[in-house]
């Protein structure tokens, strides 16, 4: 073929008839997403994505069921749609219907759930196993299905003694390399927080803190760790990452702390005591790896006789809310911009890219144009028809 300038919309056509083609291999059955939460993406609504592990490995049966329920209608009440994400029968899940929640509550709470990081989601899909997804794989699967805002407890990080056992959390580097906002209620108070603060850095991660001048623990308001950066309100975490994901286009997540409610903290001081036990505890009892944080999690509420149990249940809810008002102002900002303004920028990017990689025939570009536009057509159709049918 003769080489001439490619006309910018070319190549864009060319991907979106292959990805028509393709589409029935890229959706699927390993990954399913909720009808409520295909809407809401469609529309462009506030989504926010929950992790599962806190239903699998943080509480028995029925106080999983209840919290996740409870979390997931604080979401609604303010305005957004909840995307609880889990692995069942080796399909990973992009929202539960109510059934579905309550059977994975009951397979959580009889050890029939395993916990899930990135390195575990191959495997787990692969043995139609059921997966309780930490910070890092609900991350992932998030950003893949196009869900910017993530609500958790309290993330991973370097343990203590992390500087010899190398043992750092992959919540970290998820955080590095995946362009997800992550609301948490902190860095977990079991882990060394200065050490985990400086990985973060070095990942490249925006870190900031709600409301507050320092950075929150977990079960504490307090860490003694200055905030890297600081958000004044949920507007304001909506506008920085709205400037990072959608304006910048970094490809890196951002990380906000949340502090607890300070009538729902427990005692510094309690808890404290309770985790040098729990530490002890552990080393003694050989705990390591993947099991050493809810183990730890699981001492402390012992040691403290539940009170650090219902002050999680209390931060989880509050970050849900704020999440929920991060993910409506982030919403907001992107319609008044007329939709994600990194759509445009890829477009942007292929163009010129498709000025460098030589040309095809105009024939062929025009009927790449019509059976694009026919395929579109149809899809977009069928979008509508299972909508109505969903509502019906």
């Amino acid at each position: 073929f003769a080489t001439r300038a490619r006309p910018s919309g070319t190549l864009e056509m060319q991907r979106t008839f292959v990805g028509l083609l393709l589409l029935p291999l890229a959706s699927g059955s390993e990954l399913r997403i909720h009808p409520d939460v295909q809407r809401a993406l469609a529309e462009r609504r506030a989504v926010v994505a929950l992790e599962s592990t806190i239903i699998s490995h943080g509480m028995p049966y029925p106080d999983n069921l209840r919290t996740a329920r409870e979390v997931e209608e604080v979401v609604r009440s303010c305005g957004a749609t909840p995307a609880t994400i889990a692995i069942l029968d080796g399909v990973c899940c992009i929202g539960l219907a109510d059934e579905e929640l309550e059977r994975f509550a009951q397979l959580g709470s009889a050890g029939e759930v395993r916990k899930v990081s990135r390195r575990d989601l191959a495997h787990a899909v692969a043995r139609n196993a059921h997966g309780g997804t930490t910070v890092s794989s609900t991350m992932l699967l998030a950003h893949k299905a196009g869900i910017a805002v993530f609500v958790t407890g309290g993330i991973g990080g370097v343990h203590r003694g992390g500087e010899s056992s190398m043992d750092v959390s992959a919540d970290l580097v998820e955080l590095g390399r995946t362009p997800v906002l992550v609301v948490s209620a902190g860095i977990k108070s079991i882990l060394d927080i200065p050490r985990t603060l400086e990985y973060l850095e070095t990942q490249g991660v925006a870190v900031l803190a709600l409301g507050t001048e320092e950075f929150p623990a977990f079960f504490t308001r307090s860490s003694g760790c200055a905030a890297p950066m600081v958000a004044a309100d949920a507007a304001e975490a909506a506008a920085v990452c709205h400037t990072q994901l959608d304006r910048l286009r970094l490809q890196s997540g951002l990380l906000v702390g949340v502090p607890i409610p300070a009538e729902a903290e427990a005692e510094a001081e309690v808890v404290q005591l309770a985790i040098q036990q729990a530490l002890a505890d552990a080393e003694a009892a050989g705990v390591g790896g993947r099991d050493t944080t809810p183990y730890l999690l699981r001492r402390v509420g012992e040691l403290t006789q539940g009170r650090s149990l219902a002050a999680n249940i209390a931060l989880i809810k509050n970050n849900a809310r704020h999440g929920a008002q991060i993910a409506s102002s982030l919403a907001a900002l992107r319609a008044a911009d007329g939709g994600d303004e990194a759509d445009e920028a890829d477009e942007a990017d292929e163009a010129a890219e498709a000025t460098s990689e030589g040309a095809v025939p105009a024939g062929v570009e025009g009927a790449l144009g019509r059976l694009a536009g026919a395929a579109s057509d149809a899809v977009h159709r069928a979008r509508e028809l299972a909508a109505e049918a969903v509502a019906g």
